[in-house]
């Protein structure tokens, strides 16, 4: 699927989310225009909703937007879908099931917004069925957007006089997934930071992770089905949760938190034959309450008054869930789910508010016994100071760096990325993508420059930094940026274990931008260079136009970094203004 976009003048960058019928299968968001216009373009893998694709569907883009005397851009958008009868070497979902709010019928969106909407569904699951799977997604806006930087509930009142109530309920969430009121996985977002997030000149043109696609989490629940095939209807339900404190040094799992965030999920169910049916024993679920440590320590300057806020959160879990499966054609075997989590978070609020260093770190590993296995780590640092001259404006000096790591090896839902790359020759991978039982099946697959193994499953690594500036005044606004960017893309060749083995260079990048033009830009694939970008001139840059002036200021500190005075950005998704 490609989906390019088009827009000129003024304007946020607002999320928006892709429905066939009922079932979200694209979330994105829009890079912020200039007053001279811009155009971007992504291309999407769509094979999972196969199923979907064979009938008639009802196609929803909600892409909410706020057009007035101020916000001046409009975005024009053009979605391509292109099928092709390759053939594919994994096997998709044979139904697939909303977890959504199903407002299609009457030409709506169909996301939940929590708090607020019971973000819950029932079904009766079909008998035969052999493997079920959960994937979520889940992003926070308004209040929500800059989660990771909010503070303790005790404290949101810290630096009230100065800049106003902070956000609270932690810098800590929790999406999770409940089967019958009982925990059946969580999914621990990283902070998405959208294309005006922080400072607006950091992300021109270099975005960053995932804001143009927004990644969703698997949950295997096959380990359910000895229950969820009795023909009896079940609930699945999503719920986001952060932390509630005593002032004390105690926490535990808050029953809600800020507003708004996005939610959606679904169940891609894997069937047997026809009029077969699906037991076994009950799971056996282990899923006990995370370790949660969190401490703060308020100083104060010489005036008596509340200088620096320093704050720290730790939190590990570890989720469990095991039953055996037995299939009408005899077969008989064991079915698992497990996580293991950690995550540490310190803020910095300083300057009586006016300032904020935020690091965190938050790692994981999610294994099923179908052989799918994601380990994966993410951790930003960011700086960011903002002042309010009595003369009016804003202004904003920040810096930041990110960096990911996302194994993703055996029976994704997702495309891990590594079947383009195992359809160009027909040597065997070691590692099948089928998903059925926990037999490693040889499948068709290819090798490239130097692969002497077909590829399991895929390592993706990324590394970004950059420093930027805001300045309001008037009617008008500036930013200036530098950020760069490198970006791996690796296939794993398993021996054995997906944990094992050895990853080959399949994609390459290094992008460095300053003040909105691209000075420099390398690319390989699978190892050799990819001739130099046309749009960079002979010195190296491109057509853009240095310094990014916008039309108009900023109304408010709250509506770029999440704190400070000001109004809070509306969430205008779900096909209304909120």
């Amino acid at each position: 699927m490609n989906f390019t976009v088009t827009s000129k003048g003024r304007q946020f960058d607002r999320l928006g989310l892709m429905y066939l019928g009922d079932n979200e299968v694209f979330r994105t968001s829009t890079a912020e225009p200039t007053a001279n216009g811009i155009v971007w373009t992504y291309i999407k893998e769509m094979e999972q909703y196969n199923s979907l694709w064979a009938t008639d569907q009802k196609l929803i883009f909600d892409l909410g937007n706020l057009i007035d005397d101020t916000y001046t851009g409009t975005f024009n958008t053009t979605l391509t879908a292109t099928f092709s009868t390759v053939p594919t070497m994994r096997t998709a979902a044979d139904q697939i099931l909303p977890i959504s709010a199903r407002r299609s019928a009457a030409n709506g969106a169909s996301a939940f917004s929590v708090p607020g909407d019971n973000a819950s569904v029932a079904y009766t699951i079909p008998p035969n069925a052999e493997r079920a799977v959960v994937s979520l997604s889940a992003c926070g806006q308004a209040t929500e957007e800059f989660w990771y930087t909010n503070v303790f509930s005790t404290e949101v009142h810290t630096f009230e006089d100065e800049v106003g109530t902070l956000y609270g309920y932690s810098p800590f969430r929790e999406v999770q997934l409940l089967v019958d009121g009982q925990l059946a996985g969580v999914a621990w977002p990283i902070p998405i930071i959208f294309t005006g997030g922080i400072v607006p000149g950091l992300w021109r043109p270099i975005v960053s992770f995932d804001a143009f696609d927004l990644r969703e989490r698997e949950i295997d629940v096959t380990p359910w089905l000895p229950i969820l095939c009795d023909g009896a209807p079940h609930r699945f339900e999503i719920r986001v949760v952060g932390i509630d404190d005593d002032g004390q040094a105690g926490a535990i799992l808050s029953d809600t938190v800020g507003s708004t965030w996005i939610v959606t999920g679904k169940i891609f169910l894997f069937l047997g034959p026809e009029g077969s049916t699906t037991s076994g024993e009950p799971p056996k679920i282990d899923t006990p309450p995370p370790s949660l440590r969190i401490s703060s320590k308020l100083t104060l300057n010489s005036t008596g008054f509340n200088e620096t806020l320093k704050y720290e959160t730790s939190a590990t879990r570890s989720i469990s869930i095991n039953s055996t499966i037995k299939t009408s054609n005899g077969s008989v075997y064991p079915a698992s789910w497990t996580q293991k989590l950690s995550y540490t978070n310190r803020n910095t609020l300083s300057f009586q508010g006016f300032a904020q260093h935020t690091i965190q770190y938050t790692a994981g590993r999610d294994q099923s016994s179908s052989g799918y296995v994601n380990v994966y780590s993410y951790r930003p640092d960011i700086t960011s100071t903002f002042s309010t001259p009595s003369s009016g404006g804003i202004g904003i000096v920040a810096t930041l760096s990110q960096d990911l790591r996302f194994q993703l090896y055996g029976p994704s839902i997702f495309p891990s990325g590594v079947q383009i790359f195992n359809r160009t020759s027909p040597k065997p991978a070691l590692y099948s993508l089928s998903g059925h039982g926990s037999q490693l099946t040889p499948v068709p697959s290819p090798s490239l420059r130097n692969q002497e193994k077909g590829l399991a499953g895929s390592t993706t690594t990324a590394h970004l930094n950059g420093s930027a500036s805001y300045l309001s005044a008037a009617n008008a606004s500036y930013s200036f940026g530098s950020t760069e960017e490198t970006f791996a893309f690796q296939g794993a060749a398993a021996t054995g274990h997906p944990s094992e083995g050895t990853n080959f260079e399949n994609y390459f990048r290094h992008v460095k931008a300053v003040n909105a033009s691209v000075v420099s830009d390398r690319e390989e694939f699978s190892g050799f260079r990819v001739p130099g970008n046309p749009l960079l001139g002979a010195r190296g840059r491109s057509a853009g136009s240095g310094v990014v002036r916008q039309q108009a200021a900023r109304g408010s500190v709250r509506e770029i970094l999440g704190r400070g005075p000001g109004r809070e950005r509306d969430v205008l998704v779900q096909s209304g203004k909120r």
